[in-house]
């Protein structure tokens, strides 16, 4: 069976032993005695002898131990003991073993105490009353006997000797017992930093735990055999704009990619053919849910196509372009109209070089022309009269234009015909030898401020599908993964601005 494979039985082994981990981590921390513990490490030992002037000298001798003079401080040193409780449990006054009022005991191997002082109970100031005569605090020679001070867990205190007669480095030890516990040094917790929250123990079922779950992802995350969530496979085809065509193709190849067992094929001719192809498709399919999508500029035409169902895709520019040698920057729309209607018939009348104008259009089934018509021309375009672009067929025509099937052929009449004006969408219009864009009404095209800069030559890009498409379809998911999903960055990186987009929702909507 294809369930007991190698990497499921290895995920299944793991997440049990992850299980079993949890479950043994939670019954030592509950039922597991942990011992009481009392830590200590020396955090400051320094000289203070002949490196320091006499007044200094006194000031510490005088002013924080107390001492009266006459005392030889040539080889005294300064230490700073750090006292903590880094265990799992309070320790109270009777869990000490030695004789009361006796707790532990501070000891320096070769030196002499002359002076101690509590420098920081912690966040504890009621254990300042421990550290007294009274209370069992007493020294003798190179050694400090400290009463019983009890220590919440996490609590700690310092105290700053002052020593004589032994060198800085000098052995520092603290004895005494605990019931059901211990008192040991602390040399690898540097400075202040507060002890670990669990023990050894537990912390070493944790990584176990750990490296139990990073093995169960890599299991998962590494079996690139199933495809994601929200894929489906079978066969789609894509029809349409030709001008929104990269981003059908880029989109088909990555959701392929992401998605085996899918097959996305791109078959554009203009946007009215992919509408009448779907309508066709929609027809003949008994399901009435073909595996036909049709990419669109612009809205489907009003009559005679009821069953179409629209999702608005992005918001694409579109641009006036014209062959390198006419040397002007922009025109405006009355410009643009009247060299439509043939009352402008040379690039000299509108201040370029002595050419005639060639107008280079797409055909009748081009969205994109039918954005032109209507957002910049005002409905009225031309009748053909060039089959070459370059001499009219027709010589009474007052215009020079021809047409051609694709945004590619556009741009390619564009730039070998002098004189030659055309329009595609903003990106394909850029970094083409020989052809130059224009801006219109003093606005350049641009996919980044098209809602503010209010640049007229703009349209939303639709994806039609026959009715409602099934959810488990392929036509369903590539759908999402164009308007929702990873669809959208391809959207972005061939100039068009996704309309689930802050940017151009409000266009979209």
């Amino acid at each position: 069976m294809e369930w007991f494979s190698a990497e499921n039985v290895i995920a299944v082994l793991t997440a049990v032993l992850g299980v079993l981990a949890s479950i043994a981590a939670l019954w030592y921390e509950r039922r597991v005695p942990r011992r009481k513990r009392l830590g200590y490490r020396v955090q400051m030992d320094t000289p203070i002898g002949s490196n320091v002037q006499d007044g200094a000298r006194a000031n510490v001798r005088l002013g924080l131990f107390g001492e009266g003079p006459g005392v030889d401080l040539s080889d005294a040193t300064l230490v700073l003991l750090r006292i903590e409780n880094d265990g799992p449990q309070s320790v109270g006054d009777n869990d000490y073993t030695g004789r009361p009022p006796h707790g532990l005991t501070v000891e320096f191997t070769g030196r002499v105490i002359r002076g101690v002082a509590v420098t920081q109970p912690g966040d504890a100031d009621h254990l300042m009353e421990y550290f007294t005569p009274d209370a069992g605090m007493r020294r003798e020679d190179g050694k400090l006997h400290l009463p019983r001070i009890p220590l919440n867990t996490g609590e700690h205190f310092k105290l700053l000797f002052l020593l004589t007669g032994g060198p800085v480095g000098s052995p520092v030890r603290v004895t005494g017992g605990l019931l059901d516990g211990e008192v040991r040094p602390n040399t690898a917790i540097p400075a202040d930093d507060k002890p670990p929250l669990f023990s050894r123990t537990a912390r070493l079922i944790t990584v176990l735990l750990t490296v139990c779950v990073i093995t169960l992802a890599g299991l998962v995350v590494g079996d690139d055999t199933r495809p994601p969530i929200g894929c489906a496979t079978g066969s789609l085809t894509l029809v349409g704009s030709t001008a929104f065509a990269p981003v059908a193709q880029e989109a088909a190849r990555k959701y392929e990619k992401d998605c085996p067992g899918s097959k996305v094929t791109v078959d554009t001719h203009g946007s009215t053919t992919g509408i009448r192809a779907l309508a066709e498709a929609g027809a003949r399919d008994r399901s009435g849910a073909p595996a036909v999508i049709a990419l669109s500029d612009g809205p489907k035409p009003g009559r005679g196509y009821e069953a179409l169902r629209g999702n608005r895709v992005a918001v694409s520019v579109f641009a006036m372009v014209v062959n390198d040698r006419v040397r002007l920057r922009g025109l405006t729309t009355a410009q643009v109209r009247r060299v439509y209607r043939g009352e402008v018939r040379r690039w000299s009348e509108l201040g370029g070089p002595d050419l005639p104008i060639a107008l280079v259009s797409r055909n009748t089934n081009s969205g994109t022309r039918e954005v032109f018509q209507r957002r910049v021309l005002g409905g009225y375009e031309p009748a053909p009269s060039s089959v070459d672009c370059r001499e009219k067929a027709d010589p009474s025509a007052r215009v020079l234009r021809c047409e051609v099937d694709s945004t590619a052929q556009v741009m390619a009449t564009v730039a070998q015909v002098p004189g030659a004006l055309g329009y595609s969408e903003v990106r394909s219009g850029q970094d083409v030898p020989g052809v130059r864009r224009l801006a219109l009404d003093g606005r350049e095209p641009s996919v980044d401020d098209t809602a503010e800069s209010g640049y007229p030559y703009r349209e939303i890009e639709y994806a039609y599908t026959y009715g409602r498409p099934p959810a488990d379809s392929l036509a369903s998911s590539f759908l999402h993964y164009l308007l929702r999903g990873p669809g959208q960055e391809v959207i972005r990186t061939h100039g068009h601005t996704p309309c689930a987009s802050p940017d151009a929702y409000p266009l979209c909507t």
